[in-house]
């Protein structure tokens, strides 16, 4: 139906998360109304993110340079690690701007019911890291899930007898949440970590 340029445009647009046929058209549609230069520019960008972006070599992080911008950076609190499973939760929490530690990005969550196993997801990596520099608290930074909690205790577990703070993030009912649309692991965990009312 398409021209055969056309048609590999919007195959193309189909790798992308979440994007169906529809979609994929009416971005190859966009792309033929854009002037040369900003398609040059859009092909660029793919091609240095490729080339340019890799692993920051202390925490894992996303990088152009041989360490991320918050490792790099002085301006951190040296002494706290957050412990992350992926890299799109350090810009989750630095969009936030209230957390000023350092982070770890690990490789995924242990789950052995998918053959994900420690070593799959970096957790020597981890451990190196913990060996060379000092930290006072480790705050766990998981989603809450079967895969989370296992990984939180594997790691606790691996870090047993070291003289170190461990946290996890709080969980619960969050604020405005009608109680009927609560699963049921939210709601049990919110029970569990109820506070005192001051």
């Amino acid at each position: 139906m398409y021209p055969d340029s056309l048609q590999e445009l919007i195959q193309v647009f189909k790798y992308l998360p979440g994007i169906g046929e529809k979609t994929a058209e009416r971005f190859a549609f966009a792309i033929l109304e854009l002037d040369i230069e900003k398609t040059q520019l859009f092909s660029e960008s793919i091609e240095n993110v490729k080339k340019k972006i890799h692993r920051c070599k202390r925490c894992n992080n996303l990088a152009e340079e041989e360490l991320c911008t918050i490792c790099s950076s002085s301006n951190r609190n040296f002494k706290t690690l957050c412990i992350v499973e992926d890299v799109k939760s350090v810009f989750l929490f630095e969009k936030l701007g209230t957390y000023h530690g350092l982070y770890h990005v690990l490789n995924g969550l242990i789950s052995p019911l998918e053959g994900i196993n420690p070593e799959d997801i970096g957790i020597s990596q981890l451990l190196d890291r913990l060996n060379k520099e000092k930290f006072e608290e480790l705050i766990f930074a998981f989603r809450p899930s079967i895969e989370g909690e296992t990984t939180a205790l594997y790691i606790k577990q691996v870090l047993n007898g070291l003289n170190i703070r461990i946290t996890k993030l709080a969980s619960g009912v969050p604020i405005g949440a009608d109680m009927e649309y609560i699963d049921a692991l939210t709601l049990e965990r919110a029970l569990d970590d109820r506070k005192e009312v001051t």
